[in-house]
């Protein structure tokens, strides 16, 4: 069974940045897409990121296009979440998710089969 470990956020203030790591351990590793999906008080969880692992097509939610990157280190089993220019209204608890092989698109946090706890990032104004 793989985990899914979540770290790097934290308290920033607007406009600053942060990066945040997804690390699968246990098990194989193998797996047909991973995602980001962030939760804010009150609100439902909504998509941010997500990559296709072989292929590496990539998707940003419009709130987050240009301001945040995903990317990879395959000999770690990490992926990764670069988010520049970050905004109050970024703050959220980040989820990192896992989908081992395709059951629908991966904009759709229902979709994915594993997640990680989460990692709150506060962007203070």
């Amino acid at each position: 069974q793989v985990q899914l470990v979540e770290s790097g956020g934290g308290l920033v203030q607007a406009g600053g940045s942060l990066r945040l790591s997804c690390a699968a351990s246990g098990g194989t590793f193998s797996t047909y897409a991973m995602g980001w999906f962030r939760q804010a008080p009150g609100k439902e969880r909504e998509f941010v990121a997500s990559c296709t692992w072989s292929l590496w097509t990539t998707y940003y939610a419009d709130s987050v296009k240009g301001r945040f990157t995903i990317s990879r280190d395959n000999a770690k089993n990490t992926v990764y979440l670069q988010m520049n220019s970050l905004k109050p209204e970024d703050t959220a608890v980040y989820y990192c998710a896992m989908q081992p092989y395709y059951s629908g698109s991966i904009r759709f946090a229902a979709n994915f089969d594993s997640w990680g706890q989460g990692t709150q990032v506060t962007v203070s104004s």
